[in-house]
């Protein structure tokens, strides 16, 4: 199987980069011009004996900013587990490197602008849930990678990745042009991992969750909705549940993606603001293209359409069943289950009615298992793709339980359960079941919308807890704050990172500058100045009633008409992305 160098040391002169490869017998050093930029191989000897050391985990690749190209490195590892096998690792700290050895040269708006570009970049790496493995694909699915030829395992890590789940692709674009230099890198994926290692009726087996969030439309939630000409969703993420005993192997997989047809539903400083759908556009064109995909990657399509089948979300929900009926493949099934009223007054057994309603639909579709001899015993034969409206927390309790009733399955066929056994008789097993799935909620839901995620507590215990709403009650407030007056510079962030936005050298204007408009400043002074007005007439009461009574309605009346006019201009106080995405080559 194809491989790369697990440990470097970084060797720093004024002219060049060196990185050494430290595994056991290995004497091959990438060296990178710090002017040039040229890659060439060498070895250790040619290295100058007065470079400046230092040990790193690897190489996320490299980035062009305003002062010129930068290395970016891991460098702090935690180790999540083995996966048949091979070491798992979690990339836990980085640096950016200047190649320039000065930015003296820059104006002070460069400096500004580049400061600016590289807090990004940073907040990108600082986003919790970056994956890699030196010899082993962790792009692919394990039945993906049953069915792949000889020519295929040669291949180096770097070409044979799913590039949809390669989160530093951007970054590697460089080294990808020269294969001899494949060794000195890998894919990093972004998501969540958790392995962990489980006993059940004295048998030992290892449990995993990866869940692979794409890099094609990733964003934040409201400013990245529905999908791309490509047919790429927003917020999509391949889960699969992995099971090892006795070197036999199991796997689960499932998708969520945004609703799959071009609309929109942008902050406007409302608690929920209005899903548009787009009037303008063929949506049928991208819709098909997106099933099309999906049924060549994995087989039947069974879509669960958890959103609200009244109110501002019924028009997305009408419209995705009349597309799935206009599309008018057999390979393509829907369902819509209206998560929200089916459930509402913690009424959450429930959503046993839609497990029972696909019941038979899995068992169709199957899941993948080798036994320990390692010929396939079973396909899986299409996967479930589930969504609500950001594809996070109804999405994340549906899927834990579809993944449970998958496993108790699996655990049959291997010989750890035994016939007639339920997984939920095995309470010490549960526990740690539901917490893995109740933190890959978290880890996705703060990849998109900035919290962690709601309902989790059902997830975690199977009980909606009152205590659980209000956990969610707080979560909603930190989501609309981030949601209105951060989320721009964490889309910027992304889209710079990910090279949907391009630096360009030969132009050092940037759009980070661009004024403000008027009423961003004046409206919010004057509803503050009123209000605190308004505040202090009722506690410094006037000579009479009828004068204090004309104060308050004066200043108050203020606060609410700028309040007002606030609300009305809501667009233009929240925080959006200024960077323009760059526009795809034909």
């Amino acid at each position: 199987m194809a491989s790369t160098y697990s440990s470097f040391n970084l060797r720093t002169t004024q002219e060049k980069f060196y990185i050494e490869a430290c595994d056991e017998g290995s004497e091959e050093v990438l060296a990178v011009d710090r002017v040039s930029t040229e890659m060439t191989l060498t070895v250790k000897r040619d290295v100058p004996a007065g470079a400046d050391s230092r040990p790193i985990c690897g190489l996320m690749g490299t980035i062009r900013l305003v002062a010129g190209n930068y290395l970016v490195v891991i460098t702090k590892k935690k180790k999540v587990g083995d996966l048949l096998g091979h070491a798992v690792w979690k990339a836990v700290d980085f640096d950016i490197i200047s190649y320039k050895k000065t930015i003296l040269h820059l104006t002070d708006n460069q400096m500004q602008d580049n400061k600016t570009f590289m807090s990004m970049i940073n907040n990108v790496l600082h986003t919790d849930g970056f994956y890699f493995a030196t010899d082993y694909d962790l792009t692919h699915t394990l039945q993906r990678l049953a069915n792949t030829s000889p020519e295929f395992q040669e291949m180096s890590l770097l070409e044979r990745a799913d590039q949809r789940f390669v989160w530093n692709g951007h970054l590697l674009r460089e080294f990808l042009a020269q294969p001899e230099v494949h060794k000195f890198v890998f894919p990093v994926i972004h998501g969540f991992i958790d392995m962990r290692s489980s006993c059940i009726n004295g048998k030992v087996f290892e449990w995993s969750i990866i869940s692979r969030r794409s890099c094609f439309r990733a964003g934040v939630r409201y400013y990245v909705r529905g999908i791309d000409s490509e047919g790429h969703p927003a917020n999509y993420v391949e889960t699969e549940q992995i099971v090892q005993f006795n070197s036999s192997k199991a796997s689960f997989v499932q998708t969520r993606g945004s609703i799959p047809f071009f609309w929109s539903q942008r902050p406007n400083l409302k608690y929920k603001p209005k899903p548009q759908i787009s009037k303008t556009v063929n949506h049928l064109d991208g819709f098909q293209r997106h099933f099309d995909s999906q049924v060549i990657l994995y087989g039947k399509q069974v879509i669960l359409n958890l959103i609200n089948q009244k109110g501002s979300e019924k028009p997305l929900e009408l419209a995705f069943n009349k597309m799935v009926a206009d599309l008018g493949n057999g390979m393509v099934k829907y369902i819509a289950f209206d998560f929200h009223k089916e459930c509402s007054r913690m009424r959450w057994h429930r959503l046993q009615i839609l497990l029972d309603m696909v019941a038979e639909m899995q068992d169709e579709l199957g899941y993948f298992l080798v036994d320990a001899d390692g010929k396939v015993l079973l396909h899986q034969d299409g996967t479930f793709r589930s969504n609500c409206m950001d594809c996070l927390d109804r999405t994340n309790v549906i899927q834990s339980m579809l993944a449970q009733r998958a496993l108790q399955s699996q655990l049959r066929k291997m010989g750890v359960l035994h016939v007639g056994q339920q997984i939920e008789e095995q309470v010490a097993f549960g526990k740690m079941f539901k917490n893995a799935w109740a933190d890959n909620a978290d880890a996705c839901a703060k990849q998109y919308a900035g919290t962690g995620a709601l309902k989790t507590d059902f997830t975690r215990t199977g009980k909606r807890t009152h205590w659980g709403l209000v956990m969610d009650g707080w979560n909603s407030m930190i989501r609309y704050y981030k949601n209105n007056f951060s989320d721009g510079y964490r889309q910027d962030s992304i889209d710079l990172f990910l090279g949907n936005y391009a630096v360009d050298e030969s132009d050092w204007t940037t759009p980070l500058r661009e004024p403000k408009d008027w009423k961003f400043l004046t409206l919010p002074i004057v509803m503050v100045v009123a209000f605190s007005m308004c505040i202090i007439c009722l506690l410094m009461a006037g000579e009479t009633w009828t004068e204090t009574l004309a104060y308050v309605l004066f200043w108050g009346s203020a606060s609410v008409v700028t309040s007002g006019l606030i609300l009305f201009n809501g667009p233009d106080f929240v925080d959006a992305p200024r960077l323009v995405q760059k526009e795809k080559l034909d």
